[in-house]
């Protein structure tokens, strides 16, 4: 039974978003493509008239999750004004988003992983990262546009750390002091 060319970009979608959620959930290779086509209500034989390889579906996967990301960002940093980078970083070092990685930050929860990954999912991280840089340095109060880079990228990659050492390890009062000194120190500096 053909479906529409409508219901087939809907199924690609739905396969998307739960790859999206999954990897970020249980890493690249705790996943397989089986598990996402059933979480996206499909079987896994229709996955190849969708994508060419389980890698075109990871990159496919890693640039919905940092547009996602930075559809949320833009929101909260307009609804911040001129402390808009102090927004995101409580919104980004937080519990719930420890707890939560499947909702997350694509690199603090596949960040490592993409380093042993294809040039498909390294691309689109690269790209999702660049216009992370691009987003962040535009809210960043310096004279130059080389020193609002540069303070993005810092603050970012602050941030993205914080993330993966408070998720990896086991003593929740030592994760939230990990989240906590990184947000102090970001809103002094």
């Amino acid at each position: 039974m053909r479906v529409s060319r409508e219901e087939a970009a809907r199924n690609r979608e739905r396969i998307v978003e739960a790859a999206a959620r999954r990897f970020r959930e249980r890493g690249f290779e705790g996943i397989g493509v089986a598990d996402v086509m059933k979480e996206a209500g499909l079987t896994h034989g229709g996955f190849y008239g969708h994508f060419g390889s389980k890698e075109d579906l990871m990159a496919e996967a890693c640039t919905l999750a940092i547009t996602q990301s930075r559809q949320l960002w833009a929101k909260r940093a307009q609804a911040a004004g001129g402390g808009a980078v102090e927004a995101l970083g409580r919104l980004y070092l937080t519990t719930r988003h420890r707890d939560d990685p499947g909702r997350g930050c694509v690199l603090a929860a596949l960040g490592a992983d993409a380093a042993r990954q294809g040039p498909g999912v390294r691309q689109a991280l690269t790209a999702g990262l660049r216009g992370v840089f691009d987003f962040l340095a535009g809210l960043m109060h310096s004279r130059s546009a080389e020193a609002r880079r540069r303070k993005a990228i810092t603050t970012y990659a602050s941030w993205v750390g914080a993330m993966v050492l408070a998720r990896g390890v086991d003593d929740d009062a030592l994760s939230r002091e990990i989240l906590d000194a990184v947000a102090q120190e970001a809103r002094a500096g």
